[in-house]
């Protein structure tokens, strides 16, 4: 299969080439770009004149391991959508499922750092489900402190899914964050054996909770310093809320220091999790600086009315997708925040997308449209859109290139040493896998919202995955299904 990109404006941000060109496209992988290029016999043609041709979108957090989730994502220029924050185990029953299945869009997965903790804590047998995983965020048994033998049994488990092909160890501290500071050390210290990132959820912020064991940001700076790990921060601007400026201070001179730690974020005021987490209880809700009527159950639209609804929500279903709203982005002291983290240098964007939801339970769709009563974070649809439209058309304070560079690059360069195939990726030399997105640079935008979450975002032209089509001309192509594993290699 052969495509010919016409004409469009180039950006590689591997090469930082920004020209009007054209792209050949031959067997999944970029085969030229340059002036003129000849369409070779039976090649498809297509005219992207004043159009922006660069690498398909790179999404380490993404938790949409669905059809429905995927189409959004690929309809916001998505081509690798990774679930490294939280992962899932075992990992190669996770591979062969989503091989199976059929992805429209790259997948991967870290390890599981809670699923491996529940094994060993509660006898759990994990099925590699996200639902499984939601479910398992308000069960308290496996969040305390591991007896040795309990950090042995798990840490041998992280292990052996990294041999397996898991993308690094996702560790979600902020749902058992008073368990002792030493065992996070301790899987830094495996991450650095293995030559394979770590991606953090972090414990709460010290300003958040003068008693946690270590500040969660500062947990991170000590971990990559001592065990020379590459820790990889995960969405800093819903973790640190009001504290973003400090944590991105205390992160810049870790940088500045040698530490190999990177750091995401999205462009939301609101997050997104399951009601039962260990931060949402009602007597932890004033550390947020918000109360009961902040979180919304995803799935019904309910807005939580009192603590007493709250605690009932946590009992029945503690795996009930919620809003958690941590800023306002009403308010203009709160959306600067935002755009702070997003303008912070080498700042990942990434979407911590979430599975669509229908009220009968249903979270999985091949129809397109999607069927309508679905539910979701917006982010889920329009992160990366949203993103361009803020800090490139309306604020200018990225260019294209650099709009690119944080979108595509970065991050798969955080997965270099670990998947030496994502060297492939993010950008657009000769040679490279031929994840390619086409956007109309004055109509990218996001479409959805809090409450009407699964509108697909605008602007996205054409979307290649391993050089397939599954968008074309602004239409999503129903029956590609062209994404393939993304898997580490034991170091």
């Amino acid at each position: 299969m052969q495509t010919l990109l016409r004409g469009g404006r180039v950006i590689d941000p591997g090469t930082d080439l920004d020209t009007v060109a054209d792209v050949l496209v031959r067997d999944g992988v970029v085969a030229a770009v340059g002036s003129d290029l000849a369409a070779p016999e039976g090649t498809s043609v297509v005219d992207v004149t004043g159009l922006v041709v660069g690498p398909g979108f790179v999404d380490l957090h993404s938790h949409v391991h669905t059809i429905a989730g995927q189409r959004l994502q690929a309809m916001d220029g998505v081509t690798t959508a990774l679930d490294l924050e939280a992962g899932l185990m075992p990992i190669a029953r996770a591979y062969a499922d989503a091989a199976q299945e059929g992805r429209p869009l790259h997948y991967g997965f870290s390890a599981s750092w809670g699923t491996a903790r529940a094994q060993a804590h509660l006898g759990i047998d994990p099925d590699a489900r996200l639902d499984s995983a939601l479910a398992l965020l308000g069960e308290p048994g496996w969040q305390r402190t591991s007896s040795p033998a309990e950090l042995t049994q798990w840490l041998s488990l992280l292990e052996r899914d990294l041999a397996d092909g898991a993308l690094g160890i996702g560790i979600l501290m902020g749902y058992a964050p008073r368990t002792d500071p030493r065992e996070f050390v301790a899987v830094a210290e495996l991450a650095a054996r293995a030559n394979a990132p770590t991606y953090t959820h972090v414990r709460e912020l010290v300003e958040a909770d003068p008693t946690t064991p270590i500040d969660g940001s500062e947990e991170i700076v000590r971990a990559a310093a001592e065990t020379g790990a590459a820790m990889h921060h995960c969405h800093v601007n819903s973790t640190s809320r009001q504290h973003v400026d400090r944590v991105l201070g205390l992160l810049d001179r870790s940088r500045a220091e040698g530490s190999r730690i990177t750091v995401e974020t999205y462009p939301y005021g609101a997050g997104s999790t399951a009601v039962g987490a260990y931060f949402l209880a009602p007597e932890r809700l004033p550390a947020w600086g918000i109360g009961p009527s902040s979180i919304v159950l995803i799935e019904t639209g309910e807005r939580v009315a009192d603590e007493s609804r709250l605690r009932e929500v946590r009992a029945s279903d503690p795996g009930a997708e919620c809003l958690v709203e941590f800023l306002d982005e009403r308010e203009p002291a709160d959306r600067e925040l935002l755009h702070r983290a997003l303008a912070y240098p080498d700042a990942i964007v990434a979407s911590d997308a979430m599975p669509v939801l229908w009220g009968d339970g249903i979270i999985d769709s091949r129809e397109w449209p999607l069927p309508p009563g679905g539910s979701t974070h917006p982010r889920t649809s329009g992160t990366f859109a949203k993103s361009l439209r803020l800090m490139v058309r309306e604020s200018g304070v990225w260019t294209w290139a650099e709009a690119f560079r944080r979108c595509s690059y970065l991050p798969a360069r955080v997965l270099d040493d670990t998947a030496p195939t994502a060297r492939r990726k993010g950008h657009l030399g000769v040679g490279a896998d031929a994840d390619i997105v086409v956007l109309d640079p004055d109509r990218i935008s996001d479409a959805a919202t809090y409450f009407d979450s699964t509108r697909p975002s605008v602007g996205v032209r054409e979307l290649l995955v391993g050089g397939v089509p599954v968008v074309r001309d602004g239409e999503l192509l129903t029956d590609a299904y062209p994404g393939k594993p993304l898997r580490g290699e034991p170091g």
